[in-house]
């Protein structure tokens, strides 16, 4: 077997030097974070302002259901092309300009962004995996995205996930009154489903941070949302099971909106070194465009209710019967969840590039990888999951030893 190269030799006594380093993190992240946190809130205040109350806005303002619906529609069609272009300006002019750009509803987020933000970058990186990231030009890390065979399937998967949150969110008021119960109850169904959400990513987050099991944990969190999913499309068709339609939200939001988080870094692990603006937003703009989709579907698939009318919606319209549509519904979200659990393998990239592994050999088509330390099902991530101690310089000086075309910056502007 032959002996290492000079290159490998000078790169491992360069990992050594700089293993004695450490990176820092800023105090200013959490800003970001507060930023990014009311300006998810602006959209989803003004996003589902009418949802819950659909049938009422339809009475007093005399419009159609189908009309009320547009108002949710509206916002993931421009939403889809204006995602794209957000990946673009991230990519090009970094976080900060982004926010200030798509923060105009939120002044307070522009406040934040404008005076409390002062660039896009910390001045040292917080890992190596930022270090090293190469932070490929727009179009390059799209074409490096779409030929990988992972990310593509949860890309995939994902978005479609998303999509049938959206739905679920938008078209939950109508569903529910539809079958007997009010808009009170359905506005508490999903309080319920948004507050569960919460409370499971808040638990399940530390865990997946601490034994980085990014794959079986999304794996496993889809297999359940399916399974809450198709029991809310039985017990939403039935009357007076109020306990068992709040339980059935409850999970749905645990199961689904726990993992959403997990999913993205997960996403970023299986594109790196891809910047995870591009690897996150693409996955937001195929939700959009599926969500458009699948809500246009759900709502087409209703027939007018041929039995007993316990309808309490007050738009006057014919009631209408919801069976099809949710079980389109549960049966692709159980779709979605088979073809991840099946067919998705991934090593974990950045956590290979911040423990000084060589990278997985890649296959420009098909997305698959050999090579040292590779990690397909989540197992084995012995040798990835100690810290990098890294040092920016010692990143930019290595990239010479592994990258033919020299060091690049880790920060570009």
């Amino acid at each position: 077997m032959a002996g290492p190269t000079e290159a490998e030799t000078g790169l491992a006594e360069h990992r050594a030097l700089c293993a004695q380093r450490g990176h820092r993190t800023y105090a200013r992240r959490w800003v970001f974070l507060l930023a990014v946190s009311l300006l998810n809130c602006s959209n989803a205040t003004l996003w589902l302002s009418f949802a819950p109350v659909a049938d009422i806005i339809a009475e007093e303002f005399v419009l159609s259901m189908g009309q009320i619906n547009w108002l949710s529609l509206v916002y993931l069609v421009v939403s889809t092309p204006f995602g794209v272009a957000a990946i673009w300006v991230l990519d090009s002019v970094g976080l900060r300009a982004a926010l200030g750009v798509y923060a105009i509803p939120a002044g307070v987020v522009c406040l934040l962004s404008t005076i409390c933000l002062w660039e896009s970058v910390p001045p040292t990186p917080p890992s190596a995996g930022a270090a090293s990231s190469t932070s490929e030009k727009f179009l390059d890390g799209l074409k490096l995205l779409v030929r990988n065979k992972a990310y593509v399937i949860l890309a995939v998967c994902l978005g479609g996930s998303i999509g049938i949150f959206t739905s679920f969110s938008a078209l939950l008021e109508q569903i529910l009154c539809a079958s007997g119960y009010s808009s009170g109850f359905s506005g508490l169904c999903g309080a319920l489903f948004i507050m569960f959400g919460i409370l499971g990513a808040l638990a399940l987050g530390p865990y997946v941070d601490r034994t980085k099991h990014f794959t079986e944990a999304t794996k496993i969190g889809l297999c359940l949302t399916s399974l809450a999913c198709v029991a809310f499309a039985l017990v939403s068709q039935l009357q007076g099971q109020t306990l068992a339609l709040a339980a059935t939200c409850s999970l749905l939001g645990l199961f689904g909106f726990s993992v959403a988080p997990v999913a993205m870094e997960l996403a970023v692990e299986c594109s790196f070194p891809v910047g995870e603006g591009a690897a996150i937003g693409l996955i937001f703009v195929l939700g959009q465009a599926e969500g458009i989709l699948i809500m246009l579907v759900m709502t087409a698939l209703t027939v007018p209710r041929s039995g007993p009318s316990f309808s309490t919606c007050q738009q006057g319209e014919v009631p209408l019967d919801w069976t099809v549509s949710l079980l389109l519904m549960a049966g692709l979200c159980t779709l979605f969840s088979c073809i991840l659990a099946l067919f998705f393998h991934t090593p974990y990239r950045r956590l290979q590039a911040e423990s000084g592994e060589p990278p997985p050999t890649r296959n420009a088509v098909g997305g698959a990888d050999s090579g040292p330390g590779v990690d397909r099902g989540g197992a084995g991530r012995a040798g990835v999951l100690g810290p990098s101690t890294a040092t920016p310089e010692c990143t930019a000086e290595g990239a010479s030893l592994e990258d033919p075309r020299g060091p690049r910056s880790p920060h570009p502007a």
